[in-house]
C-alpha cells in the first residue's frame, strides 16, 4: 500500500500532461500486478485457478448439454463430437467470465479502498480499472487454451485470431464503462454489488452462450444482437476463434459504438459523484 501511496503523491506534482499519463499508466499496471497477487496468495497453484475454473465450466456444461441431454449442434468449423461442443460452450464463455469477473469486483472497488480515497492524492479513476484489466489478463489463459484446442482439434489455425484485438477494445469499453457506473453508486446505495450479481446471472440466460442464437425465432434475433452487447461479442469471439469467419459486421460496428456511449456514459456519471466519496465513506 506505501509504494502505492508514493506512486500517487508524485502524480500530485506538476508534471508534464505526457509524463503525467505515463505515471498513471505505470500506477494502474502496478495496481493490477497487486491485485493479480492478492487474488491468489498463498494458494499452491497460484494464477492457475482461474484458468482450472473456466475448463471446469467446461467439462460441466459439456457433460450436462452433451452426454446428459444429448444436445447435437451443428457447428460450422468444428468436427461432430461432444468435444466440439464444450469448445463452443467455452469460446462463448471466456468473455462472458472475463465481462462479470471484472464487473462484480468493481462495484466495490471504491468503498474497498477508503484509505486512497481519503487520505492520498490518489486519481480514483483508476480504481474502478484495477479489476477489470485483472479479470482480463486472467482470461487470456483461457482464450489461449481454447486457441489450442481449436488447433488439436481442426488441425487449423485461423487467420481471423489477428482481428481479436479489434472486438477486445468495445468488450474493455462495455465492462469499464459499467463498472464505473456501478462503483460510483454503490457509495451510496450499498445494495448495488448484491443486486449486480442477481442481475447478471439474468443476463446471462439471456445471452446465447450455452445454447445457440439460433434456437430464438429469426424475427427477435436481431433484436437480440442490438439490445444486448454480449450476445454481440460472444458471437464474434466464436466466428474468429471457431470458424475463422466474420458474419457480423455491422453488429460488430454497433456494439463498439455502444460501447463507446457506455464507456463515456459510466466515467461521467463516476466524474460527477466522486467529489462526495470522501464525505461518504
Amino acid at each position: 500500500m506505501r509504494g502505492v501511496a508514493r506512486k500517487a503523491e508524485r502524480l500530485s506534482n506538476k508534471l508534464p500532461i505526457n509524463a503525467l499519463w505515463r505515471a498513471k499508466l505505470d500506477l494502474l499496471r502496478a495496481l493490477v500486478i497487486r491485485d493479480l497477487e492478492a487474488r491468489h496468495k498463498g494458494s499452491v497453484l497460484g494464477n492457475l485457478w482461474p484458468l482450472l475454473n473456466q475448463l471446469s465450466q467446461l467439462l460441466i456444461y459439456t457433460y450436462v448439454f452433451s452426454i446428459v441431454l444429448k444436445v447435437k449442434l451443428p457447428l460450422h468449423g468444428l468436427p461432430e463430437s461432444n468435444l466440439s461442443f464444450g469448445i463452443w460452450i467455452f469460446a462463448g464463455l471466456i468473455p462472458w467470465n472475463a465481462f462479470v469477473g471484472g464487473l462484480l469486483p468493481a462495484a466495490n472497488s471504491v468503498i474497498n479502498q477508503p484509505n486512497l480515497v481519503k487520505k492520498v492524492v490518489f486519481p480514483l479513476a483508476l480504481l474502478p480499472l484495477v479489476p477489470v484489466l485483472s479479470a482480463f489478463v486472467e482470461s487470456t489463459l483461457g482464450m489461449m487454451s481454447l486457441i489450442v484446442l481449436v488447433a488439436l482439434t481442426t488441425k487449423t489455425i485461423h487467420f481471423t485470431l489477428w482481428l481479436l484485438p479489434l472486438i477486445w477494445i468495445p468488450q474493455l469499453l462495455l465492462t469499464a464503462g459499467l463498472s464505473y457506473l456501478v462503483a460510483g453508486l454503490t457509495v451510496f446505495l450499498r445494495d448495488i454489488p448484491q443486486t449486480l450479481v442477481v442481475l447478471t446471472n439474468l443476463w446471462f440466460y439471456l445471452t446465447p452462450i450455452v445454447y445457440p442464437i439460433t434456437v430464438i425465432p429469426e424475427k427477435f434475433r436481431q433484436w437480440v444482437f442490438w439490445l444486448n452487447p454480449m450476445t454481440s461479442i460472444a458471437e464474434i469471439y466464436r466466428e474468429l476463434i471457431l470458424s475463422g469467419t466474420v458474419k457480423h459486421l455491422g453488429e460488430w460496428g454497433i456494439v463498439s459504438l455502444f460501447s463507446l456511449i457506455v464507456f463515456y456514459g459510466g466515467l461521467s456519471v463516476y466524474r460527477r459523484l466522486r467529489c462526495a466519496f470522501a464525505d461518504v465513506l
